[in-house]
This record gives structure tokens, sequence and C-alpha cells, in this order.
């Protein structure tokens, strides 16, 4: 064979980071040893597999072709070693989320992932869902669960759950007391609402087409935490998913407003590469969420 994994190993490291020294830093290896076996890679095949610009690395064409196939092939080689050893099926399964996903449903579903893979770790990296696409669309996270849509090539997004915003504002804000809310008191209330490039705010404005421009937005911020505070605050009404509203309902002190003329459903959806290499253990993790869909 002309090549090892470990070259494979700072291939990756370095599509990843970019950088050769971030990529030998993260494989505990050393600059210069990173360095020979990702030129000897590159020289025993007569090839190249970055663009040199400075000290950055970029991927070229044939690098970005590769990079799937040496993924998989080095995640396969994983999982015979463990099977070689006798070890129990296990690995490292990195899930990225949205953070209304992320706050509210990802940490039980890995509670009961690790429950039933108790030798699997799971990393949970959380953002908008411009982040979360963009890591997973690098090969830096292995699936993505996601609020908004996407029109990714790269990106096969599966339908999950059904999810709904929900107006809401303080027990004592003037427009708690109306039983339900139109445009024009859509357009004189102040809003505070999610960020720009969050599935949530994808929602929102679909939802409130025709208003957005003229809507009176007085805060726009990346935590739902941040929004419920600063409407309890008497601030403005927000908007946001029911599922980061339940407790704050149940405890009174927050309300929902009746928006019934404007449709605010949405989907989640769960995402990988289209080139992602499907171990057993992201097998398991996607079954684990359609699963809990239907409990």
């Amino acid at each position: 064979m002309k090549y090892s994994l470990r070259q494979l190993e700072v291939f990756l490291a370095a599509a990843h980071h970019e950088n050769l020294t971030r990529a030998a830093q993260s494989l505990a290896m050393s600059q210069s040893a990173a360095s020979s076996a990702l030129r000897d890679l590159e020289h025993r095949f007569d090839v190249q597999l970055f663009d040199r610009v400075g000290k950055r690395l970029q991927l070229n064409e044939l690098g970005r072709a590769l990079r799937p196939r040496a993924q998989e092939l080095l995640e396969q080689a994983r999982e015979l070693e463990q099977g070689l050893a006798g070890e129990e099926q296990g690995g490292l399964l990195k899930v990225g989320a949205t953070l209304t996903i992320g706050n509210y449903l990802a940490v039980g579903l890995i509670a009961r992932f690790m429950q039933d893979n108790p030798h699997s770790q799971v990393t949970l990296d959380v953002g908008n869902t411009a982040h979360v696409a963009k890591a997973v669309a690098g090969f830096s996270l292995d699936v993505g669960m996601i609020e908004g849509e996407l029109h990714e090539p790269e990106l096969v997004a599966t339908p999950w759950r059904e999810d709904e915003l929900i107006a809401f504002c303080a027990p004592d804000y003037p427009l708690a007391k109306r039983y339900r809310l139109n445009d024009d008191d859509l357009l004189a209330a102040t809003w505070i609402l999610r960020e720009p490039g969050s599935g949530t705010r994808q929602a929102f404005d679909r939802g409130m087409q025709g208003l957005v421009p003229h809507l009176n937005v007085l805060l726009e911020l990346q935590h739902t935490e941040g929004i419920k505070r600063a409407v309890e605050a008497g601030l403005g009404i927000g908007c946001l998913s029911r599922i980061a509203l339940r407790d704050a309902f149940e405890r009174g002190s927050l309300v929902p407003l009746h928006i019934p003329h404007r449709n605010l459903r949405r989907r989640f959806y769960l995402i990988t590469h289209r080139r992602k290499y499907h171990s057993p253990g992201l097998e398991r993790w996607l079954a684990l969420c359609q699963a809990s869909v239907t409990e």
C-alpha cells in the first residue's frame, strides 16, 4: 500500500484546520512530522491536494473530492481496529444542533444514546442553522439537527419533527389582554427577535411575509433565554418555538399571543453530508432521533 493511515489523518486534519501547525497539534505530532507526512503523501502519487496561500492550506478540487473517501476509510479502519481488539463498538459522534434543539431536545437524546451505547462518546456543538450547516459541509460534524431549511447540494436534509413558533409577552404587557392580534397590532408592537441566519428567524420572516420590512425590531439576540428575559422585563414581544416556551407558560412568567391568520409552523431537519460515511454509531443516532418523534 502506497499510503498510511497516519498520512490520511494528517490530510484530514489539515483540511479541517487549514493550517499545518494546528493540524499537527490536534494529532499530538510535531509540525515537521505532519509536514513530512503530507508531503510524502502528495509526492508518492505526484499530486497536490491543497493550494498554499501563505500559512493557510486550502483544499483544491482534487483534495475536496478525496476528503470524504479518506474520512470513510479512516473511520472503517478504526471500526476494524476495535473489532480486532475485541472492543465494544463505540467511537466518537460529533453532533451539531441549532439553539432551540440544542437547549431543549439534544441533551435528552444524548443521554439516551449514551445509556444505550456506553462505549460511545458524543460531542455537541450548538450554533445557528448557518453555523451547523457549514460544519457538516466541512466534515467537522457528523450530523446536524437544524430548524431552518437548506438548499445546499452537498447536504442531505431529512425531515425530522414538526414545530410551531408562538408569539408571547409578559403577563402585564398591554397586548396580553387581547384575545388575538391582527396585522395592525403586529406592526404597532415592539419586537425582540432571533438574529438573521437562525432557523427561528427564517420561519418568523416567512410567517410574517409582507410585514417584515415594517416591523419595529428593538433587539436581535442569539439566545432564546436572552429573548425571554427581555420580554419578561416588558421591553416588547417575542416569537420563539413552543418547545422553548413551555416552562415559562406553565409558570405564568410569559403568556402566548394568538395570531391565527399567520402560519408559523415549521419542521426540524437532520442533515448529513451527501458523501459522509454512515458509521454504525451515526446510524444508531439517526434511528434514535426518528424514534423519539413518535414517543
